[in-house]
């Protein structure tokens, strides 16, 4: 009988290859139980490197899709950060029900402080009543409670001014009167400051007349179907003026839709980057700078000022700007000021 000398090589050499292999995987095995083991028993704290004693944030918007919120939380999770605390972000999306739960749990889990941009002026009162019998501190941003002195601080642009500003501007350019139409969101007492201070200014005006008024929570999916509704109806008007940008941009959208974008005013609040950009193309003829930036920064300035146990303002008021075609091109506009 002959034999391959060769293959029986090759195949000794096999074997020996897949134990070595097999015996590393053992070892493998063997070490990743003795971690497992060590981890179960000793516990490592992997928080040690943080803050002794880190603070929670808790830190509710009205909603997360308009990008203002998202540069105001920016700020305030940037010095959360630097100071080795922690924050929880809650999304409530205009829900007051979601808003409440949220806080709610928040509170279970022990916040220091809560910031907070109130969906409902006023359904708040109780959970917000809660928590500052729990110590937390209460900073509110953006607009304000109905009842004010339930927080420590307020942090808002002025948005009566936001609003009369642009109606003066109207005014000052229209001084033969229009038709007027409002996209109002009155569950935020920002939304009817505001509508009020426009309305207050151009009431100066006895020819501009209100036609009407559509609810749209400052946003673009319902105002654009809204302001689509009343074009139906067949009222006419000439004017539109929005509490935010965002309710402004479903307004153009609808106006474009039925070819009246070019003889239809349009006016608004934020001065946003989707805003500027059509006061440059001439689409839209105003609207009132928001800086949220700052806002943000004032928050955070207060929020620890206040965990500090230091005196703060009731209120920090940030004054707003009107931009129109003439000035726009002094902002940035592809980025909020």
């Amino acid at each position: 009988m002959f034999y391959n000398k060769k293959s029986t090589d090759e195949s000794d050499s096999s074997r020996h290859y897949i134990h070595i292999i097999r015996t590393i995987e053992v070892f493998m095995v063997a070490i990743s139980a003795i971690l497992i083991i060590g981890y179960i028993c000793v516990k490592p704290d992997f928080s040690a490197g943080q803050k002794e004693n880190a603070r929670l944030i808790g830190v509710t918007y009205m909603t997360m899709n308009n990008e203002f919120y998202g540069i105001v939380n920016e700020q305030i999770n940037h010095r959360v950060e630097a100071q080795g605390d922690n924050i929880v972000l809650r999304d409530p999306a205009l829900s007051v029900e979601r808003q409440i739960s949220q806080i709610e749990e928040m509170l279970d889990m022990g916040i220091d402080a809560l910031v907070v941009t109130p969906v409902d002026s006023s359904a708040l009162i109780d959970v917000i009543k809660k928590a500052k019998a729990m110590g937390v501190k209460i900073i509110v941003v953006d607009t304000e409670l109905e009842d004010p002195g339930l927080s420590d601080v307020t942090i808002k642009s002025d948005n009566y001014n936001a609003g009369k500003s642009i109606g003066q501007y109207y005014c000052s350019n229209h001084p033969e009167g229009s038709r007027v139409l409002v996209m109002t969101h009155n569950e935020a007492m920002s939304g009817r400051q505001r509508v009020q201070g426009f309305l207050d200014a151009v009431s100066q005006n006895k020819k501009t007349y209100l036609v009407g008024e559509i609810p749209c929570e400052g946003q673009y999916e319902i105002a654009l179907p809204g302001l689509e509704k009343f074009i139906q109806s067949g009222k006419e008007f000439d004017v539109v003026f929005c509490l935010n940008d965002f309710a402004a941009l479903g307004a153009a959208s609808a106006l474009e839709k039925y070819g009246m974008l070019d003889r239809v005013e349009l006016y608004g609040v934020d001065a946003s980057p989707d805003a500027k950009a059509l006061i440059n193309e001439g689409k839209m003829q105003a609207s009132a700078a928001q800086f949220p930036t700052r806002i943000g920064m004032e928050a955070a300035d207060s929020l620890y000022a206040l965990l500090n146990g230091e005196t703060v303002p009731s209120e920090v008021v940030v004054p707003v700007q009107v931009v129109t075609r003439t000035n726009v091109g002094s902002f940035t506009i592809d980025r909020w000021q």
